[in-house]
């Protein structure tokens, strides 16, 4: 790390709102990782009849318990069973153990159920737990966000690159390639390549890269066109360095700053954009956790606000932590901002 860097990090993590703002977003998605088996309704730890089993981690079918099936049991309803038939058993189930996914319909009345000490945000109207597609949701919506911001990135380093290191016919073909690009109807896009294939978290990430790296490469190409016209990049040239090698090694470190900047704003993008494609109906299929399909359906039943409520408040936190990241890295990276740190 170059002292720069050092210099860049000790600012960046000065700045108190950006760095705590950092550490829960980071500490939020790493523990939504393990979502699967700590937000579910299979046990983690599972003794039955005198045999241990693990239901988060392995499938068990029906037969293994009770029945000639080999479909994955209800659990809840494998303790009701043997509770009824004196069978012994002892099962530790996850902190939320609601799947995202199921629908409860044991209560009276028909779903939406409000928020109770079951279900601590209440259901959808699906019967499914608010919390727990809350916390599936914003898993897929980090994951999707990353992935599309890593692919976009690279994407836009690469052809922006090209473009100001080369320049000349290369640089004037590239752009007409990104103007006509650029003018296609994003969303036409998403539905006829989503009624062809079908909607899926890898064809939207895609189409949604397809798109992405347009911005970034505008950055890029300004900044390679400025820097390549150093003089130690021509020292590079001279010594007989070769394309490849001025391209990575001299002159992209030095480019990096629009990159580290404008990333948090690339994830706030792919967060929103999913989400709103999800609203539509045309994200994620269903019944995949999905903060877009929330808001529908909070739209669609006006008399259960709490699925709106806290929706639109997980969405309004994760937003805004991303905000405050990508405000503090600018801040990091701008020379004139230096004396707020001290």
């Amino acid at each position: 790390m170059t002292e720069l860097a050092k210099q860049r990090l000790a600012k960046f993590r000065h700045n108190k709102l950006a760095w705590f703002s950092f550490v829960i977003l980071a500490v939020a998605y790493l523990l939504s990782l393990t979502s699967p088996w700590l937000v579910n309704d299979k046990p983690l730890l599972l003794k039955y009849n005198g045999k241990f089993y693990s239901p988060a981690l392995f499938h068990y079918g029906q037969s293994e318990f009770y029945g000639s099936y080999a479909t994955e049991p209800n659990y809840k309803e494998l303790v009701f069973y043997a509770k009824e038939n004196s069978v012994p058993f002892f099962a530790i189930f996850p902190p939320i153990p609601w799947s995202p996914i199921k629908s409860q319909l044991t209560a009276e009345g028909s779903p939406p159920y409000p928020p109770s000490s079951a279900h601590w945000l209440g259901t959808d109207a699906h019967g499914r737990d608010v919390l727990s597609r809350l916390i599936h949701g914003f898993r897929i919506c980090m994951s999707f966000s990353l992935l599309l911001s890593l692919i976009g990135t690279f994407m836009g380093i690469v052809i922006g690159g090209i473009q100001g290191y080369f320049g000349g016919k290369l640089d004037i073909v590239f752009q007409r390639f990104i103007e006509i690009w650029a003018a296609l109807p994003f969303l036409y896009v998403v539905i006829l390549l989503g009624s062809i294939y079908g909607q899926g978290f890898w064809l939207l990430a895609v189409i949604m890269a397809a798109f992405s790296w347009i911005g970034l490469s505008y950055y890029m190409r300004a900044e390679f066109f400025k820097i390549k016209n150093m003089q130690f990049v021509k020292a590079a040239t001279v010594l007989g360095m070769g394309h490849v090698r001025i391209f990575f090694k001299e002159i992209l470190p030095n480019a990096l700053t629009p990159v580290i900047t404008l990333f948090p704003f690339s994830i706030i993008g792919g967060i929103s954009g999913l989400t709103s494609l999800d609203f539509l109906g045309f994200g994620l299929q269903a019944p995949t956790p999905s903060w877009g399909d929330l808001l529908s359906q909070g739209l669609a039943n006006l008399y259960a606000p709490w699925i709106t409520i806290f929706t639109i408040l997980a969405l309004f936190i994760t937003l805004m932590l991303a905000s405050f990241i990508g405000e503090g890295i600018r801040d990091a990276f701008d020379p004139k901002s230096g004396d707020r740190f001290e």
